[in-house]
């Protein structure tokens, strides 16, 4: 069972913020402090696009279609989501890190597996489905406890 080991990082991330938090204690009392802090602006999806969305022609005598606008706010944070699966990988390469826990909602949870580097990968003792990107740390460390450690 994964546990906040004394050194164990976690990575608190949403699609535009992201603590890197360091475990200073151990598993029963555990102590996180702020390593890095990473953000982005993501401004909604109606303030980035800039144009109505294209045509395209049909098959029909003068039909035309709209084609689907793009996500631009989603695709930022995807982007996000990569940008931090390589700064992961940076610490991982200079031994920051030995172990790794991961909380994210799922969609960044999923964008992050898909591109976090084998390095950073079997490094990850487990992962989180949450958002808890504002809560305190006070707090985010009794819910890693409690979610970690059930028994606790």
């Amino acid at each position: 069972m994964a546990t906040l080991k004394h050194g164990t990082w976690v990575l608190i991330a949403d699609g535009e913020k992201a603590l890197f938090l360091r475990n200073d204690l151990d598993e029963i009392n555990p102590d996180l402090n702020v390593v890095r802090i990473e953000e982005q602006e993501n401004p909604s999806d109606a303030e980035q696009g800039v144009e109505p969305p294209g045509r395209m022609e049909d098959t029909g005598v003068q039909q035309r279609s709209a084609m689907q606008e793009a996500d631009w706010h989603q695709l930022a944070k995807d982007r996000f989501a990569d940008e931090l699966a390589d700064l992961l990988y940076k610490y991982a390469h200079k031994s920051a890190f030995s172990r790794l826990v991961v909380v994210a909602p799922p969609r960044v949870l999923g964008e992050l597996r898909k591109t976090v580097h084998k390095e950073v990968a079997s490094r990850i003792v487990a992962e989180v489905d949450k958002d808890l990107t504002n809560h305190p740390l006070d707090k985010v460390e009794r819910l890693l406890k409690e979610e970690l450690d059930p028994t606790a």
